[in-house]
């Protein structure tokens, strides 16, 4: 399934978004002042509440500084990102899907390896979920049951920093899914597919894991 849906950003995201690029492009280099908030206001065509929280949002990066009294400086240009979960909220579908399926690829080969019967009770208990919810066409139920099962696999893997790298990623991968996915067709078709996934995981046979995801990769991303 192919999507040109980009999920929607706020103001303050789209503010702070232009004002990164300003900063990359030279505009303001490290140390320069910014100007004075009504002065971005008209610049951006903005109220001065979102002004504040673009600020905020590039404070917290720390690509800018705030100094009472005095204004708000550029920090440094060179080397500087927004905290993941900040970055993900604009980030294209297609680089969130992207780097969704090489952890999710990953996960299921390590989860093959290092699986216990407790996993393995709470994979088959996300993969029943799904099939139920995509059966009933309850398709809320369904994405969650779907990013659970996956979620399941990766706490499976025992490597915490991808556990927690497919947690953050999910957060936005549901809301993505809310709105490119109308009914639960896609997840019945690709149900056989978690199934396999799930038996790969049980005879811990990491190869075939691997290619099992890599399959079901291969079908949503049509």
């Amino acid at each position: 399934m192919t999507t040109n849906l980009i999920p929607r950003r706020s103001l303050a995201d789209e503010v702070a978004a232009q004002l990164q690029q300003q900063i990359a492009l030279g505009k303001y280099k490290t140390g320069d002042q910014l100007p004075i908030e009504p002065e971005l206001m008209r610049t951006f065509g903005v109220g001065r509440s979102t002004i504040r929280e673009a600020i905020k949002i590039l404070v917290n990066s720390g690509l800018l500084r705030v100094q009472q009294g005095l204004g708000t400086f550029v920090e440094g240009g060179e080397g500087i990102k927004e905290p993941l979960t900040q970055r993900l909220k604009r980030a294209d579908f297609g680089d969130l899907e992207e780097v969704r399926q090489l952890i999710e690829i990953k996960i299921a080969e390590k989860a093959a390896n290092n699986r216990t019967e407790k996993d393995l009770k709470e994979i088959r208990q996300w993969l029943a979920a799904r099939k139920t919810a995509a059966t009933g066409n309850k398709l809320e139920e369904c994405i969650d049951a779907d990013i659970r099962f996956h979620t399941a696999i990766a706490v499976a893997s025992k490597n915490e920093i991808l556990a927690d790298l497919y947690k953050t990623f999910s957060v936005q991968i549901r809301n993505v899914f809310l709105t490119t996915h109308k009914d639960t067709t896609d997840f019945k078709v690709t149900q056989n597919l978690h199934e396999q996934l799930l038996k790969s995981i049980e005879a811990k046979d990491a190869k075939k894991a691997w290619n099992t995801a890599a399959k079901i990769i291969g079908h949503t991303a049509q």
